[in-house]
């Protein structure tokens, strides 16, 4: 699996991460909301994904106004752009090894499987074409998918319990 991620991510072109980088500033100012109704998206088709975020399993609030959901949300769409720049520079996601480690551990906490992590890459792709329509072409989607799955082979190369 290991070399189909390298072989892949030596491809993320200058253009990809300029669609993602570009796609992204505009974005910007609305992020907060978009990356709500991302996380409502995927609720929406996959209703108990709810159940794999302590934070909403047990809160009466509805997830929509959940603060943590909102900033979880917020630490997704960021690290997927952030993703886009390291593939471009380092040709792979260097995303901060304590960091990869502890979502890693928390991803395989919760249960968190394959199938949850495309429900979210649909949403996150979804989310980003309702939100700059005209920008949206083949390449954008290409882009930011590609940005999506390096990220999750990374957070999945840590996937198994916590050493602490």
């Amino acid at each position: 699996m290991t070399s189909v991620d390298s072989n892949n991510s030596a491809g993320f072109t200058e253009e990809q991460e300029a669609l993602v980088v570009k796609s992204w500033s505009l974005m910007k100012k609305n992020a907060g909301e978009l990356a709500l109704k991302f996380f409502l998206k995927i609720f929406e088709i996959a209703p108990t994904a709810k159940k794999l975020f302590s934070f909403l399993k047990d809160s009466d609030v509805p997830p929509e106004q959940n603060p943590k959901l909102k900033s979880h949300a917020m630490s997704v769409f960021l690290m997927t752009c952030e993703s886009a720049v390291q593939l471009r520079k380092a040709g792979k996601v260097t995303v901060r090894e304590s960091s990869l480690k502890r979502l890693g551990a928390t991803h395989f906490k919760y249960g968190v499987a394959d199938e949850h992590f495309e429900v979210t890459r649909f949403a996150l792709l979804e989310t980003i074409k309702e939100a700059i329509p005209e920008m949206w072409c083949p390449e954008m989607k290409n882009a930011w998918g590609e940005a999506y799955d390096q990220l999750v082979s990374a957070i999945k190369s840590e996937m198994k319990p916590s050493s602490s």
